[in-house]
């Protein structure tokens, strides 16, 4: 999955409008445009399409990560220069202050299985000899799942209730 892809995505499934998006980049002290952000999100074929490189969406999760959770105190923590799938499924858990039982919830509603100890070896240091590659495929249906969260079908209501904090 491209960087694009994963932020049209959250884009989708939070419902955020320009205004927002634009709002989560100057969380972590970056300010874009409305045109960049509109060129970010456009599909690879278009002729405006832009990628958005590895320290811009990290950038981006770092924001959404202030503005879920608020701002930490002192400087800005520095966006990585490289992303993989296990940082931004990171990212992501921390911004929504999801603990596992409620990320294999939201997996569910992919519908995708996974246990404890293969959510637990996404999350562990890479040199750790339990660590795993997280595959584009888990990455997907846990944004599908996020998206069946936070932008339900009006026709079908999901069988798993969020606990709140």
């Amino acid at each position: 999955m491209t960087n694009n892809d994963i932020l049209r995505r959250l884009r989708y499934a939070f419902d955020f409008d320009d205004k927002k998006m634009i709002a989560l980049f100057a969380a972590a002290d970056l300010k874009v445009t409305r045109e960049q952000i509109s060129n970010w999100l456009k599909k690879e074929e278009d002729p405006a399409y832009e990628a958005c490189h590895d320290k811009l969406f990290a950038t981006f999760l770092n924001g959404f990560i202030n503005d879920k959770r608020g701002k930490k105190e002192g400087p800005q923590a520095e966006p990585e220069k490289r992303l993989n799938n296990n940082i931004i499924l990171r990212k992501l858990k921390i911004a929504l202050n999801l603990k596992d039982d409620d990320m294999l919830a939201v997996m569910a509603l992919a519908p995708f299985k996974m246990s404890k100890p293969e959510l637990s070896a996404l999350f562990r240091k890479p040199d750790h000899k339990h660590y795993r590659q997280c595959q584009d495929q888990i990455l997907r249906n846990f944004l599908k799942g996020l998206q069946a969260k936070y932008r339900p079908n009006t026709d079908a209501a999901p069988a798993f209730q969020w606990k709140q904090p």
